[in-house]
């Protein structure tokens, strides 16, 4: 299953930069992207703003769930900064809310393999 870190090295690839053009382009410390990518970790949401804010064509959609295409389409590009506050709170309690969720599984899953560790380890003891 890939995560939105996957899908945003294809769209970093796609367009032709570096990981390290990337970060410095979001204004993102150098090696983040490359850090999240190696630690299978989720994107905050607040380089996820700066990203948007960057990369209008990217679609939101596609990077957070992988559904739809990788670019917006001219015809049906929709400016976030164009909708009603009442929308874009929606859409962003949305995105916090998927971020929350993906945080916590990987959070259960590092858990569980912490502990499987420690008990293998008591075992050979």
């Amino acid at each position: 299953m890939f995560k939105t870190v996957d899908r945003l090295m294809q769209f970093i690839k796609n367009a032709g930069m570096s990981a390290r053009q990337f970060d410095l382009s979001i204004g993102a410390s150098n090696g983040y992207t490359l850090r999240m990518l190696k630690n299978n970790a989720s994107i905050g949401s607040d380089v996820i703003e700066n990203i948007v804010a960057t990369y209008p064509k990217l679609n939101l959609v596609w990077l957070i769930t992988g559904e739809g295409e990788m670019l917006k389409s001219e015809v049906n590009s929709l400016n976030f900064n164009q909708l009603p506050k009442e929308k874009q709170s929606e859409i962003e309690q949305i995105i916090e809310r998927k971020i929350r969720e993906r945080q916590e599984r990987e959070l259960r899953s590092l858990l569980k393999d912490v502990t499987d560790e420690i008990n293998a380890m008591e075992d050979n003891n």
